[in-house]
């Protein structure tokens, strides 16, 4: 393996973690041209040819211990009886297809870098989906004893695959990876529970990893743009092996926020749409607290003594699962001492790093090409380093623990920790008049306040969307600001560069004339009103004054205390209401304002919490809902602030 590109990294990460201001674009290694979105394009149609003129297609009906078979496609170089390759597995719920001789997915692999290397590509039915046999089970909980030969969770299935494929499957070097985007990115965590001993690499990427954070809730907050966007899709019965599943109920309009409006409440869901017959939905409706059911479903407890090397990848810009890449590689670095567990962050949108350029999020410019540099110069060296080198990892001695995308600036940078070590908290308190300052607030206006109508909620984003856009995460939030039950915040002109790095942990003060409430902050980047237009964003938009989201979070105000056990507000008391905003790295530059906006509804991303405590907010009625007036406290007494991790 040549390692002249990893020593280019490493030199040219270490000096972009010096720099303090944004250069026009991150580094490139001299030998990675910036890729167009259409040279991507081509580049992607390229790879498909490119599978069909050198690897042949195989399928197989692997048994699992217990006796199921899982549909498997192989992909093998075509002088695979000559070389041995590795093996390079991914377990997916959304169809190994297209199925049949002579049929070719579009993309068999992690990158064209990788295709062009030479790998045996497995793609595999997980069990009871598509075509292969058994039952289905979301997130299958992990269990870390199997009493019986034929107790199965999806270690012992990932097991049993490798056991298979390395012994009867083509002829091999012995060696796997494992590698998975949202969904399969859980089945690549918990194939790191097979502990299987060929098992040497594996790559969870923007991993589903627990559904009270990911996807379904955030802070126990139902995400609502998934119920007919996702759930509709895929939360389907099977009751035999097939290979398309049926259309499930359609919205009929492009206009998601008025259509969940005339949805009502979350118990309409079931009698006008499902019928009973999604046991996922069936399950969000029984279990609507952190319970049994869903701490059984986090396989982060589980992921102790792994042997494989580990690289974690995400996007700062990801709507659907930010929580399970953060969280997995905090996982696997505390359980593991000694292992070789890496993690990178970019600035894409869910899969974006497969899937697109990464250059522009929304209307947002990231600089020339971070998903060709992270294929080129991070993935595919990591696979190839311990998967088909003389001396597994050697090669990854000099690629840093994180390589994070820094934004405001533009570039990547290293650390040998996430969080960075150098960071330092540091309080930011909400004041009276509109500011936000590091200064803690003296007496005076003790709070501001809104009323929160339910019939008149928040929108997420100014766009006509029928599901979550992954653009809202950079749009302009003007239109929020606007609104008279959105709280608005932001500090004085920054002179200097601010860098915050690592979550943000929010305390708000707040009282509400209900029971119940659901509180947003989102931290805004508002651009100088000189900013030059790009012609690359959406037409009409302009820059000068642009405020741009960097990071929001909902927290549902009854699991302030416990996720477990919910509890009512008592009306009118001020109450302290703690959570942590995700991670971020970005740099406010000199010349812009850090905003923090603050509010209760964030429709149709977020359910509408009735604002009167109810034991079940999946099953109140049209009743339940009632308008509240919120306070946030700013006093000396009473002192709201969000603690952010500075560099």
């Amino acid at each position: 393996m040549q390692t002249k590109p990893l020593v280019l990294l490493t030199l040219l990460l270490a000096a972009a973690t010096t720099a303090a201001q944004a250069p026009a674009g991150y580094p490139l290694p001299a030998d990675t041209q910036p890729v167009s979105d259409a040279q991507f394009r081509a580049n992607y149609a390229a790879d498909t040819l490119y599978a069909r003129a050198h690897y042949t297609k195989q399928e197989l009906q692997i048994p699992m211990r217990d006796g199921a078979k899982l549909y498997t496609v192989v992909y093998a170089p075509k002088d695979a009886d000559q070389v041995r390759y590795p093996i390079m597995l991914n377990r997916t719920p959304y169809s190994a297809g297209p199925y049949g001789p002579g049929q070719y997915r579009k993309r068999i692999c992690p990158n064209g870098t990788m295709l062009r290397e030479g790998y045996i590509f497995v793609i595999q039915d997980v069990r009871g989906r598509y075509l292969s046999e058994g039952t289905f089970e979301d997130v299958r909980p992990a269990t870390e004893q199997h009493p019986s030969k034929k107790d199965v969770d999806e270690g012992t299935d990932t097991f049993d695959t490798i056991e298979f494929l390395t012994k009867k499957g083509p002829k091999n070097n012995g060696r796997v990876g494992q590698w998975g985007i949202s969904y399969p990115g859980f089945y690549t965590t918990v194939g790191l529970l097979s502990r299987h001993p060929a098992l040497k690499a594996a790559s969870p990427q923007a991993p589903v990893t627990d559904w009270f954070w990911d996807d379904d809730h955030h802070n126990g907050a139902f995400f609502l743009t998934g119920v007919m966007s996702f759930w509709a899709n895929f939360g389907q019965p099977r009751p035999q092996p097939l290979a398309h599943y049926p259309d499930g109920p359609q919205m009929n309009t492009p206009d998601g926020y008025a259509f969940y409006q005339r949805l009502g409440a979350l118990k309409n869901v079931d009698a006008t749409y499902f019928h009973g017959q999604y046991k996922h939905w069936n399950d969000l409706v029984q279990h609507p607290n952190y319970d049994a059911f869903w701490q059984a479903r986090d396989p982060r407890p589980h992921l102790h003594d792994l042997k494989a090397a580990v690289l974690t990848v995400g996007g700062f810009n990801d709507a659907e699962d930010l929580y399970g890449t953060f969280h997995t590689y905090a996982a696997i670095e505390k359980q593991n001492p000694g292992l070789s567990n890496r993690f990178v962050v970019g600035p894409w949108v869910h899969g974006g790093w497969a899937g697109t350029t990464g250059e522009m999020v929304g209307n947002v410019a990231y600089g020339p090409s971070p998903s060709a540099w992270y294929q080129q110069h991070i993935e595919a060296p990591f696979f190839k380093s311990y998967l088909k080198d003389a001396n597994p990892g050697a090669a990854m001695v000099g690629l840093p623990e994180a390589t994070v995308f820094e934004g405001g600036t533009n570039q990547w940078r290293t650390f040998d920790a996430w969080p960075p070590k150098a960071s330092q908290d540091k309080a930011l308190y909400f004041l009276p008049g509109g500011k936000i300052g590091f200064e803690a607030p003296a007496n005076g206006s003790e709070f501001d306040q809104f009323v929160s109508d339910p019939a008149h909620p928040v929108p997420f984003t100014e766009a006509t969307a029928d599901g979550m856009t992954r653009e809202y995460m950079t749009d302009d939030q003007r239109f929020a600001s606007r609104r008279p039950d959105v709280l608005t915040y932001q500090t004085e002109v920054l002179t200097s560069p601010l860098t915050l790095a690592g979550p943000v942990q929010a305390l708000l003060q707040v009282a509400t004339t209900g029971s119940d409430a659901d509180w947003v902050v989102k931290i805004i980047d508002v651009y100088p009103d000189n900013t030059p237009d790009n012609p690359r964003t959406a037409p009409g938009v302009h820059l000068g004054g642009y405020q741009q989201l960097v990071r929001s979070e909902v927290m549902r105000g009854r699991f302030r205390n416990s996720f477990s056990q919910p509890e009512p507000f008592v009306p009118g008391a001020v109450t302290a209401v703690p959570f942590t905003v995700q991670d971020l790295l970005h740099t406010f530059r000199p010349g812009h304002r850090l905003m923090v906006q603050v509010q209760s509804t964030w429709f149709p991303l977020v359910d509408l919490n009735p604002q009167q405590y109810v034991p079940n907010i999946y099953q109140a009625g049209a009743t339940s809902f009632q308008t509240a007036t919120h306070r946030l406290y700013h006093s000396s007494a009473h002192a709201s602030r969000l603690t952010l991790k500075v560099l």
